[in-house]
């Protein structure tokens, strides 16, 4: 695989430093680790360990309104449009904080911003525990949006600081594969403590895991291991942060990156995050049981595929651009046969395989960090990570929100409102086919860059 950039800077530096080959073989797996490396092992595992708890944590605050959809509209006795401003709030704060955390985690470290990440979605859930109304809940999950967008990045760099760079891409999809894991327990034990303990038991009670991984956290988890200390960040000015956007930015590897976490990402996660249950229950007649059962597939599919696509990508770095679009492909093709089944309700083999292809939406977005991470220096991966994140939220906002208007427009007609996931893909295939190319010649000229310099570096 190439390098996955964790340890590169462009010049063929790694992490500390010191040179390094920016490629260990031809796709084979055979990599060797690169000089200057972070070790790994089992002090990296448990570190990066409590950073993936904290991620696990959020993302079970993240999706739990995908359990209570039907429960928060009967409670707030809002519409679907309303309903949908939830998750949209969410998401738009989620999307917007991603660039400002890209530069906070390049300039404070991982430690510091995850401690504030902790304590904005812990609060942010109890205050969706209490609110008394509907602007009271909106304001609680603008925060625990803001607090779940510092997780993801976050963890992204403790892997790089923790482990070899080689090992990036299955790194990045087990830390995915642990958060979706985190929606396993939304779907199946969220939506059952609802049913049997209530609204506010539910939530206030979930909100102790925030507490515990907050303490775990403060207790344990270092930025980097001994050794191998960033170097000196220069002064953090308004020039400085203007230039870490625009170096992200100007490489092609962060803009594919980008559009291939919009293309992947958001058709999941907006099934995930509010509309799957609703489409399920009330567009094809299934009972809340099922239709659970029904989202945990996705789930379950999602931790099976991210495994698979992570190997395959660590091994051969050339199918990162086939998945993407292959899974681009199986998603478009499933969900408009489900749409256009001829009867009222799509038949329950369809649904089941619509649910499993869905699974591999998240492992697909993954693949545009596997872009980005090669295409910027260490002290950039922060800010290229916020870039690429962003696709996928800005994708599924607009998404959420198209279907709340389309269904309250429509008198809830499901196969309209589901058609805008169509708009979205196409525009995402059309630009991750303009920068594919690009993006490779980019990386195979820093390839023979990094093996010109591995010449000289002392054996």
């Amino acid at each position: 695989m190439s390098r996955d950039g964790q340890g590169r800077n462009g010049g063929g530096r790694n992490e500390s430093g010191r040179s390094g080959s920016g490629r260990s073989g031809s796709g084979s797996g055979s990599a060797v680790t690169l000089p200057g490396d972070p070790p790994g092992g089992r002090r990296a595992a448990l570190v990066w360990g409590v950073g993936v708890a904290v991620y696990f944590v959020a993302v079970i605050f993240r999706t739990s309104l995908g359990v209570a959809g039907l429960d928060a509209a009967d409670r707030f006795d809002v519409n679907a449009s309303a309903l949908s401003t939830f998750s949209i709030l969410q998401l738009l704060v989620y999307a917007g904080m991603q660039i400002p955390v890209g530069l906070m985690v390049d300039r404070l470290g991982t430690k510091k911003v995850l401690t504030l990440g902790v304590v904005l979605f812990t609060i942010g859930q109890l205050g969706f525990a209490l609110a008394p109304s509907y602007g009271m809940a909106l304001a609680a999950r603008a925060l625990l949006g803001c607090g779940d967008a510092m997780t993801f990045i976050s963890v992204l760099r403790l892997g790089t600081r923790w482990f070899p760079a080689r090992r990036g891409p299955f790194i990045a999809q087990v830390a995915a594969l642990f958060g979706m894991a985190g929606n396993l327990v939304s779907t199946i034990f969220i939506a059952r403590a609802l049913h049997d303990l209530g609204w506010t038991t539910t939530f206030v009670g979930s909100s102790i895991a925030g507490v515990v991984v907050l303490v775990l956290l403060l207790l344990f988890l270092k930025d980097h291991p001994e050794g191998h200390e960033p170097p000196p960040v220069p002064h953090a000015g308004a020039a400085f942060v203007r230039r870490q956007i625009a170096e992200s930015w100007r490489e092609p590897g962060t803009r594919l990156g980008m559009w291939v976490h919009f293309t992947t990402q958001f058709p999941a996660m907006v099934f995930l995050l509010l509309w799957g249950l609703p489409f399920l229950v009330e567009a094809q007649g299934l009972s809340q049981g099922v239709a659970g059962e029904l989202l945990t597939l996705v789930v379950l599919s999602n931790m099976v595929v991210g495994l698979a696509y992570g190997q395959i990508i660590a091994r051969h770095h050339t199918a990162r651009a086939p998945l993407a679009l292959g899974t681009v492909t199986a998603t478009a093709l499933v969900w408009g046969a489900t749409l256009a089944y001829p009867a009222d309700r799509a038949p329950m083999w369809l649904l089941i395989t619509l649910c499993a292809v869905l699974g591999a939406c998240g492992p697909a977005s993954m693949i545009g960090f596997d872009f980005a991470r090669p295409a910027n220096p260490p002290e950039r991966q922060g800010t290229a990570s916020g870039i690429v994140n962003m696709g996928g939220f800005t994708a599924s906002m607009t998404t959420l929100l198209a279907i709340g208007v389309l269904l309250d427009a429509t008198g809830d007609n499901y196969r309209i409102a589901f058609a805008s996931v169509f708009v979205l893909e196409a525009l995402g295939v059309v630009q991750i086919l303009r920068l594919k190319s690009r993006t490779a010649r980019r990386e195979k000229e820093r390839l023979v860059a990094s093996r010109v310099e591995a010449v000289h570096v002392p054996a």
